[in-house]
């Protein structure tokens, strides 16, 4: 079975997030205790806010290169890897 990658929008996990957030407030106003003081939009910006945060991350800790020697040595780590590939595959 070939598997495909797939990545979960953050729509789906802003939804994900508020229907949690709603079924904890439910249960706590069953149980008799305060609920949750916040509106949905709140929880969305929140996600919305994390998920920026989540991909400035990777955007920083990913080899971003700007400089003409930078792009020279990518290929040049590019042209390694594909040789070393060759290599263990003619191993094989």
């Amino acid at each position: 079975m070939h598997m495909e990658n797939h990545t979960i929008g953050a729509d789906t996990i802003a939804r994900t997030i508020i229907l949690v957030l709603a079924l904890v407030n439910q249960i706590l106003a069953i149980a008799g205790h305060a609920v949750i003081p916040f509106t949905d939009n709140d929880i969305y910006q929140l996600v919305s806010v994390c998920w920026t945060a989540v991909a400035a991350l990777v955007a920083w800790w990913k080899n971003n290169s700007f400089t003409c020697l930078a792009c020279e040595a990518d290929a040049w780590r590019k042209k390694q890897q594909e040789q070393k590939q060759t290599i263990t595959d003619k191993k094989e």
